[in-house]
């Protein structure tokens, strides 16, 4: 009898390991099953439950989600008189009589129609038979590159009119690269502003009262320097 029971106090824990094992996948009872605990190195698969597996466990951090930036012709507000007053700046340094409809005097050969009837197609088509001559057009004398440039920019079609309201819509663009925006906001100071504006449009002085282009196909500033920095403090007094 004390042999029996000294053999039974032997084999349970033996049997309760078994147990476990095939709890684990390894005993008697476990065989064909897939583990509870099974590894990732056992089950060849990168699903583990609570594993450091950044595709498949439970845990795993969420994908970066990067923000979209918009671009910077979206930063300006069409309908503020700050945009307004700039507009009419470069209007009167670019295009004092003719404005939307103003087509470069040094183009021999004009369009057939005022710009603001013409589609952005059919002033492309002007500029592609009229080699040879100047091409700026519209209120804020658009050349050829910077035209294609910002109509693309702006999502604008060959078909559209070449309104005034695309008009200013591509000066917009214009406007956000030379920093209007952070002029407006007061974190770039005026003459650089100036500056900015005048590399872009020609009839505008730089802070030395000259067009940046003088003596280029004819460039002049159109207005003083005194003049352009009275006007541009209306927008923000620096």
């Amino acid at each position: 009898m004390r042999w029996i029971l000294g053999f039974l106090m032997w084999a349970l824990p033996v049997a309760g390991l078994a147990e476990m094992g095939s709890l684990l996948g390894g005993g008697a009872f476990g065989q064909g099953r897939t583990p509870l605990f099974q590894s990732r190195e056992a089950s060849g698969k990168g699903a583990s439950l609570f594993a450091g597996n950044v595709e498949g466990g439970l845990l795993a951090p969420y994908p970066v989600r990067i923000r979209a930036v918009q671009p910077p012709s979206v930063m300006i507000e069409p309908a503020s008189t700050a945009v307004h007053r700039i507009r009419n700046i470069i209007g009167q340094a670019e295009s004092p009589r003719a404005g939307y409809d103003a087509v470069q005097h040094g183009a021999k050969i004009k369009p057939r129609k005022r710009p603001t009837d013409m589609t952005v197609g059919e002033i492309y088509d002007w500029i592609a038979a009229t080699p040879g001559q100047p091409h700026a057009i519209g209120r804020y004398q658009f050349i050829p590159d910077t035209l294609r440039r910002v109509v693309n920019k702006v999502g604008a079609k060959r078909s559209d009119r070449f309104t005034s309201g695309l008009q200013d819509r591509l000066a917009d663009v214009l406007l956000a690269e030379a920093g209007f925006p952070d002029f407006v906001a007061g974190d770039l100071g005026q003459q650089k502003f100036m500056n900015n504006l005048a590399a872009i449009w020609a009839g505008l002085p730089t802070s030395s009262g000259q067009s940046k282009y003088r003596g280029i196909a004819g460039n002049r500033a159109t207005m003083t320097l005194a003049y352009f920095r009275s006007e541009v403090a209306k927008i923000h007094p620096s």
